[in-house]
């Protein structure tokens, strides 16, 4: 057994301090290594289910980030206070740009946008602050602004998100004995595309090229059902995405796959999944178990996974002149990953998930968004 470590100081908050500390946690001018700060000061602050201070270990934990971080910003906040969240100064030639004008070019950059444009750049920030585009550059790559780049996301407002979640990756992690977890999903509109010039072949020095422009000859639908245990895939194309295809593909697995075994899919929301159409094939057929995934959470359906691998290895390269031709081309790499499939492992826990999101909610309510 192990000897305990050093009881932790009591850190206690005085009114005044927890909410000049909960104040700059939500600032978005507040620079974020201080906010950092904050954060790890009110968390040190609570105590666990046993009235005992929370340990390092589990703020560093919560908020992603090294215990060694954690022990040192404690120490200095115990023994400095408020004033121990600052930097201390570093040897050097003095600063040419005052703390001030940091915070105003924080704050410019998060809380407006110049009236031309949809975001800063570094010459315009510039001229707005009158500093140097080198000096603006510096700031942003300190505090990890890039206002150029943007990303997309998605929060299901399904309300039974919780409850989808929970058995979707329960299929994934505990499936039922002696049935299957099989992941269905359609990618509709794939286009038979032929390049408008011929390709040129990669030589030494000099990459594949083609003609940005296409040919278009036509689209198909591929319905497609991943084995989550053993990466199979059954595939099927049809020219139209109606609940008649969906029907005629689930009566394809029927005939697949033993009979002896229980089918559980895993599908999204589409409509064409929850016709009465579909509602009477299922109960015909009771074996079958539909699981959907919350609405705008496709990424909970394996077979997504595999359909960007279709689209990575053979689509998006690739040049059919025909639909029939690309659906032979897709066919043979069905039947040529079904020669040695390989599964994708899930690892995370819903717990995990719903976690995950939830501390990234959290951070976008500190942020003040």
């Amino acid at each position: 057994m192990g000897r305990p470590g050093p009881k932790l100081a009591v850190l206690v908050l005085s009114d005044d301090e927890r909410q000049v500390l909960q104040g700059w946690v939500r600032a978005s001018s507040t620079p974020q290594g201080q906010a950092l700060r904050s954060r790890i000061v009110l968390a040190c602050a609570e105590v666990d289910l046993d009235g005992l201070p929370r340990s390092a270990s589990a703020v560093a934990r919560e908020l992603g980030i090294t215990t060694e971080t954690v022990s040192k910003w404690r120490a200095r906040f115990l023994r400095h206070r408020l004033d121990g969240l600052g930097d201390a100064p570093r040897p050097g030639r003095a600063r040419t740009v005052s703390d001030e004008q940091v915070a105003d070019v924080l704050k410019a950059t998060l809380e407006s946008k110049p009236k031309n444009a949809t975001h800063w750049s570094t010459r315009s920030m510039a001229a707005k602050t009158g500093l140097s585009q080198s000096t603006v550059s510096r700031i942003w790559r300190a505090f990890g602004l890039q206002p150029h780049r943007a990303e997309t996301f998605k929060l299901s407002t399904d309300p039974f998100f919780i409850d989808k979640v929970h058995d979707v990756v329960g299929l994934y992690l505990d499936p039922p004995e002696r049935a299957l977890v099989v992941c269905v999903g359609e990618k509709s509109q794939i286009q038979a595309l032929d390049r408008s010039q011929p390709v040129l072949p990669m030589v030494p020095g000099t990459p594949e090229r083609a003609s940005h422009d296409y040919l278009r000859a036509g689209t198909t639908t591929l319905f497609a059902a991943l084995d989550a245990a053993t990466g199979k895939v059954i595939g099927s194309f049809h020219r139209r995405h109606r609940a008649a295809e969906f029907r005629k593909f689930l009566s394809k697995l029927d005939r697949e796959i033993p009979a002896g075994l229980d089918v559980h899919l895993i599908c999204d929301n589409y409509v064409t999944h929850k016709t009465e159409t579909i509602r009477r094939w299922l109960l015909a057929h009771p074996r079958f178990q539909l699981h959907f995934t919350p609405t705008g959470s496709s990424w909970l359906n394996l077979v997504e996974r595999w359909f960007a691998e279709l689209t990575n290895k053979k689509l998006r390269r690739g040049v059919h002149r025909s639909v029939p031709a690309l659906e032979r081309d897709i066919r043979n790499w069905i039947t040529t990953w079904n020669d040695d499939p390989r599964p994708y492992v899930w690892t995370k826990t819903a717990d995990q998930i719903l976690e995950s999101l939830a501390a990234y909610c959290r951070r976008i309510t500190d942020s003040g968004h």
